[in-house]
C-alpha cells in the first residue's frame, strides 16, 4: 500500500512527465530538427552523433543523441570525474536483418582503439534510449546481430559515428607556428621573467601540462593589485558558531587579516577576524540586524546569498544599495522564510574580496523536520592561486582571468589545505557543503564505500533522501550530504576530475585529497541499513508548485560572451580550443591565456532570444506572485563556450529539466548550473518583490558583465 508522501512523490513524476509532454515543442533534444532560436536544444555540433551507414550504397542512417543521465545534479559525471551520457537512438532505413531467432541491431560504443568495446544494447528503427557511456572519446557503432542478447560483436557494422570530442588532435603546426622552438619552462612553474611595468611576472602551470611559448609571453592589460598588512594586523582566526535570536544585533566586520599556510604568511581578508567569518545559527521566521563595517581598503557590500529577504538589504551596489566605503558602515536586516544553508559574501569585485576570504554560512533552522538526528558538520569549499612569489596578483582596475575564471592550486576547506574529522563506526554526519570558490566545479567522493545521501540542497531539503556515490558542487550551490562511514579507519575526502590538455589534446584525471575522516571502531551494535525518512509535507508543496506550471510565462536567456582587443596569441588560442567544449571544465589548463584576458576584453552576456537584448537592456517585470518558466541555454558557437553556475536572488526555483530531460529530484534552488552547450529549464517561484540579480557566479564573468535585473512588482 502506497504511503501518502509516495503517492504525492509519483504525483510529482507524474507531472513532471506531463509539463514534459505539453512542453515538447520547447524542449527538443540535440538531434531533434524542431530546435530553433525561440525552441532551442542542447548543442547539435556537442550532443548529437550523426551516423552514416558502412555501405554507401544502403538506405541506413539516423543519429545518436548524447543526454542528460538523470540525476540530482544537472552535469553528468561519475564518481571517476569520468563524463556520462545515456544514448538517445534515432534510427531508419535499416538493412535486412541476418537468419536467427534472435536476430536484431546492437549498439556499441569504443575509445578511438575501437578496444575496449561497450556493449549499450539493442536498438531498433525508431527512437531507442541505451544506458550510459562513459568514454571521454568514442565511436559509436550498430551492428545486425544473429542473436541481440550477445555480449560480443559477430555481425556486420550498419552505422558509424563519433562524438564530438573525438575531433581533439595534437596541433603541432599551429605549436610550431606560435614559436614553440622557445626555451621551455620547467614543468610546475611560473614563466619567471622580471616584473613588467604593470607588476606582472607569471602565472603558475598545473604539473604535467605544457604551455606555449608565445603564451608564456602573455600579460594582463590592468595593473596588478595585492592587499597589504600594515604593522598590528591580527592573525586570522578559525570560524566561531554565532548563534542569533529574533531581535538580536549581530556586528559584522570586514578587515585585513593575516593568513599562514604553508609556512608563509599572506595578508588577506576575513569577517571578524575569522577565515571563514562566523557561522551564523538562526530559527527560521525570525528576523536580525547586521551592524556592517568596512575596514579594508576597497569599497564592499554583503550579499545574502540565497534568502528570501526585503530587496533594499541585498547587498548589490548601486541597485539595492550604494558600496560601503572603507570607514563606513551599513545595517543590514534580515529575516529567514526558509530553513536551508545560506551563506554571505561580498558583491563589489567579488573575484578579489570573496576570493580573500569574505565569506560564510548562515544555517536557518529547522531545514527539514523530517530529517533524522545527525552530528553536523559545515565544509566551505574554495581554491587560492599562489606562485612561486606567493599570492597571484589582482587585476587593480579590471578583473584578470576573464575567459574561464580564476582557478586555484591550493584546494581549501574551511580556509585549511586539509580538513579533519573524527567519527564512529556507523555514525551519521550530516555535511553542509558550500562552494565558496570562485570558478571550480567540484566532483567530491570517499575513498572507500561510502554510504551518502543527499538530504537537501540550496534552500531546504528533499522530499527524501537521494542515495549517491559522489557530489557535484558548482560555484555557490550548496548540498547537504549523511554519511555514515560502515568500518574503522581512514577516508579521504577526495575531488575526482577529467581535465583537458588542449595542446596535446588528451583527457587526464585529476586527483586531489581535500580532508581525512578518522573513523574509529563502535563497541554496540549498529545497523548498516539506512535510515528511511520521508517529508510528506514538502512533497505536497513541490507536487502542488508543479502543478502549476502551465499557467507560467515561457522566457528564454542565452548564455555566451564576445572578446575584443585579445592579443593574436591568445585569439588563435581560443580558436584551438573552441574545435571542442567540455560540458563542464572542471580545471584551467590554458591558464597564461586565461589569466591574460581582462575584463575589458571579454562581455559575457545574458541574452533574451525573444528580443535580442543583452545584460541591462532586458528589463523583465513581472507580478508578484506569478510564475516564470525560465529556459537557459549554453551558447556553443562563441569563442569560448563553458558551464555557467547561474544564481537569481532573492527567489527560488526548481530545476524542471536537463537537456529536454525531466528532472525528478526536486528540490528548492537559487544556483543551478548550466552546461556548455547545454540547455536547462526552470520553474521559478517570483514571490518577493523588488529588483533582483541574476547573473553567473563564476567571479571574473560578473565582473564582465554577465548579470540583469528582474523587477518583481506588487500587482
Amino acid at each position: 500500500m502506497r504511503t501518502g508522501h509516495t503517492a504525492a512523490l509519483l504525483g510529482i513524476g507524474a507531472l513532471l512527465v506531463g509539463a514534459g509532454a505539453r512542453a515538447a515543442p520547447h524542449a527538443p533534444g540535440p538531434c531533434d530538427p524542431r530546435a530553433d532560436s525561440l525552441h532551442p536544444a542542447p548543442s547539435r555540433d556537442l550532443y548529437c552523433i550523426e551516423l552514416f551507414p558502412s555501405d554507401p550504397d544502403g538506405g541506413a542512417h539516423g543519429t545518436a543523441a548524447l543526454e542528460w543521465v538523470p540525476g540530482p545534479f544537472t552535469a553528468s559525471v561519475a564518481a571517476d570525474g569520468a563524463q556520462q551520457f545515456n544514448l538517445r537512438f534515432a534510427l531508419a532505413g535499416l538493412p535486412p536483418l541476418p537468419p536467427g531467432r534472435r536476430a536484431g541491431y546492437v549498439a556499441w560504443a569504443a575509445p578511438p582503439t575501437l578496444m575496449p568495446l561497450q556493449r549499450l544494447g539493442a536498438v531498433r528503427e525508431g527512437s531507442t534510449l541505451t544506458g550510459p557511456v562513459g568514454f571521454d572519446r568514442f565511436m559509436v557503432l550498430v551492428s545486425a546481430e544473429p542473436d541481440t542478447l550477445s555480449q560480443t560483436r559477430t555481425g556486420p557494422i550498419v552505422l558509424r559515428g563519433e562524438s564530438a570530442s573525438n575531433r581533439l588532435r595534437p596541433p603541432d603546426l599551429f605549436q610550431f607556428a606560435l614559436g614553440a622552438t622557445a626555451p621551455p619552462m620547467p614543468e610546475g612553474h611560473a614563466h619567471h621573467a622580471m616584473r613588467d611595468s604593470l607588476g606582472w611576472s607569471g602565472v603558475p602551470m598545473p604539473p604535467g601540462l605544457t604551455m606555449l611559448a608565445a603564451e608564456m609571453a602573455l600579460r594582463p592589460g590592468t595593473p596588478a593589485w595585492l592587499p597589504s598588512a600594515p604593522p598590528g594586523t591580527p592573525d586570522v582566526r578559525p570560524m566561531q558558531l554565532v548563534s542569533l535570536q529574533d531581535g538580536d544585533t549581530l556586528d559584522l566586520t570586514a578587515e585585513v587579516v593575516v593568513r599562514t599556510i604553508g609556512g608563509r604568511s599572506y595578508p588577506m581578508f576575513g569577517f571578524n577576524g575569522q577565515h571563514p567569518g562566523p557561522l551564523l545559527r538562526v530559527g527560521r521566521g525570525s528576523e536580525v540586524t547586521v551592524r556592517f563595517t568596512n575596514r579594508l581598503p576597497l569599497p564592499s557590500t554583503v550579499h545574502w546569498h540565497g534568502l528570501r529577504l526585503d530587496a533594499p538589504f541585498d547587498g548589490v551596489p548601486h541597485l539595492t544599495q550604494e558600496p560601503v566605503e572603507p570607514g563606513a558602515t551599513f545595517l543590514y536586516r534580515l529575516r529567514f522564510p526558509d530553513g536551508g544553508i545560506y551563506w554571505y559574501h561580498p558583491h563589489v569585485r567579488d573575484d578579489i574580496q570573496q576570493d580573500l576570504g569574505l565569506y560564510g554560512n548562515i544555517l536557518v533552522q529547522p531545514a527539514s523536520a523530517a530529517w533524522p538526528k545527525a552530528r553536523e558538520a559545515f565544509l566551505l569549499l574554495d581554491d587560492l592561486l599562489l606562485g612561486e612569489e606567493g599570492l597571484v596578483p589582482y587585476g587593480r582596475d579590471t578583473a584578470t582571468h576573464a575567459a574561464m575564471g580564476r582557478m586555484g592550486n591550493l584546494l581549501l576547506v574551511n580556509g585549511e589545505p586539509r580538513w579533519r574529522l573524527t567519527a564512529r563506526q556507523g555514525e551519521r554526519i550530516r555535511l553542509f557543503l558550500t562552494n565558496a570558490a570562485g570558478a571550480r566545479t567540484w566532483n567530491l567522493s570517499f575513498s572507500d564505500t561510502t554510504r551518502m545521501e543527499l538530504a537537501g540542497g540550496d534552500i531546504g531539503g528533499y522530499a527524501e533522501p537521494v542515495p549517491v556515490d559522489h557530489i557535484v558542487l558548482a560555484p555557490a550551490e550548496r548540498q547537504v550530504v549523511d554519511v555514515a562511514f560502515p568500518r574503522p579507519g581512514r577516508y579521504l575526502l577526495i575531488n575526482r576530475v577529467r581535465a583537458l590538455d588542449h595542446v596535446n589534446g588528451r583527457f587526464f584525471s585529476q586527483v586531489d585529497t581535500l580532508g581525512v575522516v578518522q573513523v574509529y571502531p563502535e563497541t554496540r551494535l549498529i545497523s548498516t541499513h539506512p535510515i528511511r525518512w520521508r517529508d510528506s509535507a514538502l512533497a505536497r508543496e513541490l507536487a502542488a508548485f508543479v502543478a502549476r506550471a502551465p499557467e507560467a510565462e515561457a522566457r528564454t536567456l542565452e548564455l555566451g560572451v564576445s572578446f575584443a582587443g585579445l592579443p593574436f596569441v591568445a585569439e588563435r588560442l581560443m580558436r584551438l580550443d573552441s574545435i571542442y567544449f567540455m560540458p563542464v571544465e572542471w580545471a584551467g589548463t590554458m591558464p597564461g591565456m586565461n589569466w591574460a584576458t581582462t575584463a575589458a576584453q571579454a562581455r559575457w552576456r545574458l541574452r533574451d532570444l525573444a528580443t535580442g537584448r543583452d545584460n541591462h537592456d532586458i528589463h523583465w517585470r513581472f507580478r508578484r506572485g506569478s510564475l516564470l518558466r525560465l529556459t537557459l541555454v549554453g551558447a556553443r558557437d562563441v569563442l569560448h563556450a563553458m558551464q555557467h553556475p547561474i544564481h537569481l536572488h532573492g527567489q527560488r526555483f526548481l530545476v524542471l529539466a536537463v537537456g529536454g530531460i525531466p528532472n525528478h529530484h526536486l528540490v528548492w534552488k537559487d544556483t543551478v548550473l548550466v552546461p556548455a552547450g547545454g540547455t536547462v529549464e526552470l520553474l521559478v517561484d517570483l514571490a518577493n518583490p523588488g529588483p533582483w540579480m541574476l547573473h553567473c557566479h563564476i567571479a571574473e564573468h560578473l565582473g564582465a558583465g554577465m548579470m540583469t535585473t528582474i523587477f518583481v512588482e506588487e500587482e
